[in-house]
Formats: C-alpha cells, structure tokens, sequence
C-alpha cells in the first residue's frame, strides 16, 4: 500500500469505527467497508492501535473501536500515525553536486517541502474525525 493510500485507508478505517459508535467492529467487516483484505486493516489497525487512536477487544466478541471520541481524533494525529516522516522523495535524492543545479537544489526543495508540509499539517490539525463524521452521517443514517 501507498503511503498517500495507507493515510486514506486508515481515515477511513477510523471514519468506519466512529459511525459504529463504540461497537466492537471486526477487521473483516471494516476491510468490506474499505473494500480490501482483512490482512491490510489488520496491519493498519496494528499501527493505530499503537498510536492509541484505535482499542482492540479480544475474545469472541472481540474487534477493535476508537481509542477517544471522534471529536479528539484530528486528521494530523492519523496522519502522524501512519507517515510519521514525510520526506517528499528527497531520501534516495542524490543530485550532482558539481553541477550549479545540483548543488543549491536539494536546499531549495526541503525549504519549500517544509513550508508545504507545514501547512498541510496545519489545516489536518483543523479536521477532527467528528468533522468527517458529520459529513457522513446524513448519508448513512439508520444504516448500521
């Protein structure tokens, strides 16, 4: 899986266990929702579980439900959780540094990577999971 994907999936995976409500909510049933294998929710699951955003429940009754209430839960903390760091392709970068190109412009990308990853992260900061959910629910009324 990507990473822009991982992110998505997993936004979705926490959009999916906020309109269950607090049920316990197997990882077959959230991978129908995302429509991929169980294996991969599994693994996502994994990762937000370890970043306390997701609770697992084990036994039969068994599945796995947020961590916090939806509202607690911004965008930033999900993306935090799955790309803890973003390095926009500059780690197998490798320019010419005899070239005049090459030697200024790995400086000038990471600045202007920097600034748009601030303020991308910024305006995920603002999205809270209860935002998404909002969005959601007049769709998906009554539809558990």
């Amino acid at each position: 899986m990507s990473g822009n994907s991982r992110f998505a999936s997993s936004v979705h995976v926490l959009a999916y266990l906020a309109y269950k409500e607090g049920a316990a909510t197997t990882s077959a049933e959230i991978a129908s929702s995302v429509d991929t294998n169980p294996v991969v929710v599994r693994r996502l699951l994994s990762t937000l579980v370890k970043a306390r955003l997701v609770t697992a429940h084990k036994g039969a009754a068994g599945g796995f439900s947020l961590a916090s209430t939806p509202a607690n839960i911004t965008l930033l903390a999900i993306h935090r959780a799955v790309e803890p760091r973003p390095d926009h392709g500059l780690a197998r970068f490798a320019p010419n540094h005899k070239c005049p190109v090459g030697a200024r412009i790995e400086t000038i990308l990471r600045a202007a990577f920097f600034k748009a990853q601030s303020g991308m992260e910024a305006e995920l900061a603002r999205i809270s999971l209860e935002d998404i959910n909002q969005q959601i629910k007049p769709v998906c009324a009554g539809k558990h």
